[in-house]
């Protein structure tokens, strides 16, 4: 019985190891975005995008991802993302946050990072 036990707890020991191992796979790197207007109402089928960099947030080009349009209640979810920080890009119509400009501090990994983006005319 005595030889057993090293075995017996190593077997535990590994399956442990392997149980964290694929939680850490199945939870994702996320960013939840909600966009509202300048009244703080909630934008639906805003146009979303996320850069990885401020040039190409400026030029507009390599998106991380492919844009997503905000749902009925102004939200979009990016996923399987890095920890990183983004710049995010929204516009609807005239409305849009390129004079503020927006960007998401580094996320935390394994999360679902929540931000509020606030779109406006400019004026």
């Amino acid at each position: 019985m005595k030889r057993l036990f090293p075995l017996i707890l190593m077997i535990v020991m590994s399956t442990i190891f392997i149980q964290n191992k694929a939680e850490a796979q199945i939870l994702s790197t996320k960013l939840k975005i909600t966009v509202v207007d300048a009244l703080g109402n909630v934008v639906q089928d805003a146009k979303v995008r996320i850069f990885k960099n401020e040039a190409d947030y400026t030029k507009e080009v390599n998106d991380v991802q492919k844009f997503k349009l905000t749902n009925a209640k102004g939200q979009v979810t990016f996923k399987k993302l890095n920890a990183a920080s983004y710049y995010i890009l929204v516009a609807k119509g005239d409305l849009d946050n390129t004079d503020g400009g927006s960007i998401v501090d580094t996320l935390k990994a394994g999360k679902v990072n929540k931000v509020n983006i606030v779109i406006t005319d400019g004026l």
